[in-house]
């Protein structure tokens, strides 16, 4: 062996110091190189709605509702197993509506913990037993061990040794608390990874607490949407960003996320909107925000004639006395004439009262802790994209030309395409967080409403979508991925270039809200390509026909869950309703996929590979074993 290899062995032997626990920790790998893969949940476009975010969580996108049916069927009523699964998606909740409603006995809790059990050993039996005891909460995971693994002997000794447990929990008054904690190990054990695949941000009042939820989820990923993109370029100090990410909340009325969520006021644009703009305090900071929208855009344009986007300079095209605005060969009609701080003669020019709200806002983004919190953790488990399992999660686009091919695009004197192109703009994304080099905080706003950005692909009209009521001009033209969405030999051209040529590899996105109730397909491209935006957001809900899909994953195959409007927490737990999912099982594996089909199966297949070298180098001397001299 050489140096190199030397070193590394030695290394390796500090962790496994004797033959003996090489070869223990290679049957271990082995076994679990041959069990039943996890199942993956992929989820994307959740736009800060919390609550219908948390039941999903909750009811693991309906597979718990699956498993409770398969193993009580016959065995118990539909409202008994109604009761069953609420008592699991809210437990503390549903046990204090239990209790007053004095429903709760002895004989209640030793047949719910009974149930309880069989649903987490059936969730767990893919799982070793090592990972099943991490899983477990930690006052009672010894008990929950010992329940989960109960098996029949000839004199059932083990089985009543079980009973007494149960007896024991339920005679100490200890029961809410075991149920507690057995609800969370089945949620956890439902889902083994979760995949966000953009857009966590706007339009719903609540991403804030979808953020502190994902924070505390045991192991997932978040593709970065340009909703995403957008606040942690307004987290990098970009005004562009800064000022979109106010003008979103300020329209939808999500004042709350901003003030109490991230400690961001709005005072001093309130008193500025007041002095110069007509109408109530919220329309009136809704015309300032829009006019700073347009002035720090049109400077960040001029600034960079590389992004390629005069056409959205319109400000200075604007004919007061005509209340029209030229675009292209076409005059047309503006709806408000009412721009006081607008200088004609420089017209994206901040006014010295404007600049200050700015400074305001930028110096709020900056110094609130729990904003950085959040945007430091999208940065530590996100990215535009991932590659896992043979699947190419991303939120938005792969750039294409006309023809549809890979568009090379020129950025920081750099020709990019496809894979090339999207760590490029992941390198900017994070340089301009950790560095705040101009360059790369100007190009955050970009990423959030460019033609060519991965996360959009979208000419975005903001200003005639503000200030036109002519709808015509409203229609944003798309990037040609777009077109080519059904194209099954796009798919395997992209799927290619990030090196996937398995025919089991997906492209998995969000972003552009599936047409559910027109019939639209989410699954495209000869099932290559899977759409999974189903519009969460409930201004999409008239528009998808549907509030969400998710896509699951597991060692069967893959199937696609399209979910009904969530009405409220209090509506389950008070009438036990659940939301409505439809499955679709799309794909189904000729064969059973395993761990060691996997990239987690890929890394233990390297470490096997690893532990055979330690253990032929003990076998021949070349290291020495360290003997226990106990």
């Amino acid at each position: 062996m050489n140096q190199e290899q030397r070193k590394y062995l030695m290394l390796l032997s500090e962790k496994f110091p004797t033959r003996q626990a090489v070869c223990t920790e290679i049957i271990n790998l082995a076994a679990i190189m041959n069990l039943p893969k996890g199942t993956e949940h992929f989820m994307s476009d959740i736009h800060g709605e919390y609550e219908a975010f948390l039941h999903i969580m909750n009811n693991c996108s309906g597979v718990i509702r699956e498993k409770i049916e398969m193993i009580f069927e016959g065995k118990l009523t539909p409202p008994e197993q109604r009761d069953l699964r609420t008592l699991i998606y809210y437990p503390k909740e549903k046990l204090k509506l239990l209790h007053e409603e004095g429903r709760v006995t002895p004989k209640w809790y030793r047949e719910t913990l009974r149930e309880m059990i069989q649903i987490a050993r059936v969730v767990s039996s893919k799982y070793t037993r090592s990972k099943v005891r991490k899983a477990m909460p930690k006052d009672f995971g010894y008990i929950i061990d010992e329940l989960l693994h109960a098996l029949p002997d000839e004199d059932d000794n083990q089985l009543a040794y079980h009973e007494r447990i149960l007896d024991t929990i339920v005679g100490i008054q200890n029961g809410d608390e075991f149920i507690v904690a057995v609800s969370a190990l089945i949620k956890r054990l439902a889902v083994d990874h979760l995949h966000i695949v953009g857009d966590l941000f706007d339009r719903g009042p609540d991403a804030d607490k979808i953020v502190d939820l994902l924070m505390k989820y045991h192991t997932l990923d978040i593709q970065w949407g340009n909703h995403d993109i957008l606040w942690m370029g307004a987290a990098c100090g970009s005004d562009p960003c800064i000022a979109n990410v106010i003008r979103n909340n300020v329209r939808y009325n999500n004042i709350r996320i901003l003030e109490s969520g991230y400690g961001i006021p709005l005072r001093k644009l309130q008193l500025f909107a007041e002095k110069y703009y007509n109408g109530t305090p919220a329309k009136a900071m809704v015309k300032a925000i829009n006019v700073i929208v347009m002035k720090t855009e049109g400077q960040i344009i001029r600034r960079h004639p590389e992004y390629g986007m005069d056409d959205r300079l319109l400000l200075h095209k604007i004919d007061m006395e005509k209340a029209a605005v030229r675009i292209g060969d076409r005059e047309i009609p503006v709806n408000t004439t009412e721009f006081p701080t607008v200088d004609w003669a420089d017209p994206y020019q901040l006014t010295e009262e404007e600049a200050e709200v700015m400074d305001d806002f930028r110096s709020s983004f900056r110094e609130s802790a729990r904003l950085k919190k959040h945007i430091d953790f999208l940065y530590s488990v996100g990215g535009i994209y991932l590659q896992m399992n043979d699947n190419l999660l991303f939120h938005g686009c792969v750039p294409l030309d006309e023809s549809g091919q890979m568009d090379e695009l020129n950025f920081f004197n750099h020709y990019h395409h496809g894979k090339a192109y999207f760590d490029c703009c992941e390198r900017a994304a994070r340089l301009a967080y950790n560095t705040g080099d101009p360059r790369y905080v100007d190009f955050m706003w970009y990423l959030w409403g460019g033609l060519k950005s991965p996360m959009c692909g979208r000419v975005v009209k903001t200003f005639e979508r503000t200030y036109i009521d002519d709808k015509s001009t409203w229609k944003e033209p798309e990037d040609p991925y777009y077109r080519y969405l059904d194209s099954e030999a796009t798919s395997r051209m992209i799927l290619r270039d990030f090196g996937l040529k398995s025919d089991l590899s997906h492209i998995i996105n969000g972003h552009t809200p599936v047409h559910a109730s027109a019939g639209e397909n989410p699954i495209k491209a000869g099932g290559k390509l899977i759409v999974i935006d189903g519009g969460f957001s409930k201004a999409y809900h008239k528009t998808t026909g549907i509030a969400g899909y998710t896509l699951i994953y597991n060692s069967h195959g893959m199937r696609i869950k399209s979910h009904a409007p969530f009405e409220s927490v209090e509506k389950v737990l008070n009438e036990n309703s659940d939301i409505e999912s439809r499955a679709d099982q799309f794909e189904i594996e000729p064969y059973r996929v395993m761990v060691g089909d996997t990239d987690i199966g890929k890394n233990i297949a390297r470490q096997i590979e690893d532990l055979n070298e330690l253990l032929d180098a003990y076998r021949e001397g070349a290291i020495p074993e360290k003997v226990d001299k106990k």
